[in-house]
C-alpha cells in the first residue's frame, strides 16, 4: 500500500500506553502468567513489550497502580504521571488495552502509517493513535474529572475534544483477549503468523502442520530453541547409520528419521520467533546442524554402497556431495550469515539479491522439498539414488554459489569505488 505523501509519517518512535481492560478473564478458565491470560508461553502485557520492543517502538506505559509489570514496562498511576514521564520533544501516542494481542508485524505498520498532525485514529476499543501534536492536550483531557480508566472513556474523551476519529488502514486488525475463546484464537493466529513466505511446497503443506502443533506444545514449557535444534540434529544423526546397509527396511527407517529431523528442525526457528528467543549463536548453531546431519547421511549411504559393492567408487560420490555441502554452507555462511545479527531470522537467502532470478533459482533448490523423496526410493531399496543425485547437484550448488557471489563483488566495486 502506497502512502500519501501528503500525510506525514510518524516522526520518532511512538509511545505505547496499555489500559486495563473493561472485564478480567478468570483464572480457572484461561492460562495465566504472572497474573494474566498466557498465549503460548508469554504473559499478553509481556509480549506486548517484547513486540513493541522488536517493532522500534520508544517507551511502553501500564496504567495501574497496584500491578506488577513486566521488564520493559513502566507504570503510572494516572495521566498526569505519564505527561511528566514522556520526552520534551514529543512523540506520537499509541493508546491500546493491556489484553491485545501484540505482533511485530501490525505494530511495524502502526508506527508507520502517516497521520495529520492535528489528528487522532482509531479501531473502536482497540487502538488509538495521537499525533505529537496533539499528546499534551489529550493527556490533559484524560486526565479530568477522575481520568479515562478504559478504551471505551479514551475514545468518548477525544471525540468530544478532537471529533471523531479517522480510520486506521487496512491491514492494521489486532485483536483483544476478552474472553477465553480468543485465547484459541489468538494461538491460531500466532501460529499462522509463523509460515514464512520462503518455505518449499512440502513445508508450508506437511512440515508446518505438524511442527506447529510441535511447537505450540513447547512454548508454554522451559525448552528452549537451541536446545530443539540439539534434538533435531540428534534425530538425523540417528538415522545416517541405517544408510550402511543395503536392506529396503533399514534404509526406509533412516530415511524416516531423516524426515523426521526435517520436521523437527522448523520447531526451533518457531519456538524462538514464538517467545522472541531469536538469536545469533541459535541461527548458526541451526544452519551448520542442519549440514553436519547431511554429510553424515551422505557419507553412511556412500559406505554402505561401498561394501555391498565391494568397490570402493561410491566413496567418491560421498565426497563429491559432502565437499559439494560443505562448500556450498562456507560460502553462504561467510557472505550471508558471517556479518548478521541476531535480531530476526539468519538464513533467508543464498544472495544478497533474492529477487533475482538466479538467486530466486538457487533459494528454491536450498528448500528441502527432496527430502520427501528419500523415504519413497527407500521403500524400493534405491536410496542411492539419493546420493548420485547429491553427488551431481551438490557441486553444481557450489559452483553457482561462486559464480552468484563473483557477479556480486563485480556488481559492488562501481558503487565502492565512487563512494
Amino acid at each position: 500500500m502506497q502512502l500519501e505523501a501528503s500525510r506525514p509519517a510518524m516522526p520518532a518512535a511512538p509511545t505505547l500506553v496499555l489500559v486495563p481492560a473493561v472485564a478480567s478473564l478468570d483464572a480457572s478458565e484461561v492460562k495465566m502468567r504472572d497474573g494474566e491470560p498466557s498465549v503460548l508461553g508469554l504473559g499478553l502485557t509481556q509480549r506486548t513489550v517484547l513486540a513493541a520492543r522488536r517493532a522500534g517502538y520508544g517507551r511502553i506505559f501500564f496504567l495501574a497502580q497496584d500491578r506488577a509489570v513486566p521488564p520493559g514496562a513502566t507504570s503510572i498511576a494516572d495521566w498526569g504521571r505519564l505527561a511528566d514521564a514522556l520526552p520534551s520533544q514529543g512523540t506520537p501516542l499509541v493508546i491500546a488495552p493491556a489484553t491485545i494481542l501484540s505482533e511485530t508485524d501490525w505494530l511495524k505498520r502502526l508506527a508507520a502509517t502517516p497521520i495529520e498532525p492535528a489528528a487522532w485514529e482509531a479501531i473502536p476499543n482497540r487502538i488509538a493513535v495521537l499525533a505529537a501534536a496533539l499528546v499534551p492536550d489529550a493527556l490533559a483531557v484524560l486526565q479530568a474529572d477522575g481520568g479515562a480508566a478504559d478504551m471505551a472513556a479514551v475514545a468518548e474523551r477525544f471525540c468530544r475534544r478532537f471529533g471523531p476519529a479517522a480510520a486506521i488502514p487496512q491491514g492494521i486488525d489486532p485483536l483483544v483477549v476478552t474472553k477465553p475463546e480468543d485465547i484459541r484464537a489468538a494461538e491460531r493466529r500466532l501460529l499462522r503468523g509463523l509460515i514464512k513466505d520462503t518455505d518449499g511446497f512440502m513445508a508450508r503443506h506437511f512440515d508446518r502442520h505438524i511442527s506447529l502443533q510441535i511447537s505450540r506444545r513447547l512454548a508454554p514449557t522451559a525448552i528452549k530453541p537451541t536446545q530443539v535444534t540439539m534434538l533435531s540434529m540428534a534425530i538425523g544423526l540417528a538415522g545416517a547409520p541405517f544408510f550402511l546397509s543395503a536392506h529396503w527396511v533399514w534404509q526406509t527407517v533412516g530415511a524416516l528419521l531423516f524426515l523426521l529431523h526435517s520436521i523437527v528442525d522448523g520447531c526451533d526457528g518457531e519456538l524462538a520467533r514464538l517467545k522472541f528467543q531469536e538469536s545469533r549463536y541459535g541461527g548458526i548453531l541451526d544452519f551448520w546442524s542442519d549440514n553436519v546431519v547431511h554429510v553424515a547421511i551422505f557419507g553412511c549411504l556412500a559406505v554402505g554402497w561401498a561394501l555391498s559393492a565391494s568397490a570402493a567408487w561410491p566413496l567418491w560420490l560421498g565426497a563429491a556431495a559432502i565437499i559439494g555441502t560443505l562448500g556450498s554452507a562456507g560460502i553462504v555462511y561467510w557472505n550471508r550469515l558471517r556479518l548478521k545479527d541476531g535480531g530476526g531470522p539468519l538464513f533467508t537467502s543464498v544472495s544478497a539479491t533474492p529477487d533475482d532470478r538466479l538467486s530466486r533459482m538457487m533459494d528454491a533448490a536450498a528448500r528441502r522439498d527432496f527430502i520427501y523423496a528419500v523415504p519413497v526410493i527407500a521403500l524400493f531399496g534405491k536410496s542411492t539414488w539419493f546420493l548420485v543425485g547429491a553427488a551431481m547437484g551438490a557441486p553444481i550448488f557450489f559452483l553457482l554459489l561462486i559464480a552468484l557471489a563473483l557477479r556480486e563483488r563485480l556488481q559492488s566495486r562501481p558503487a565502492t569505488s565512487g563512494a
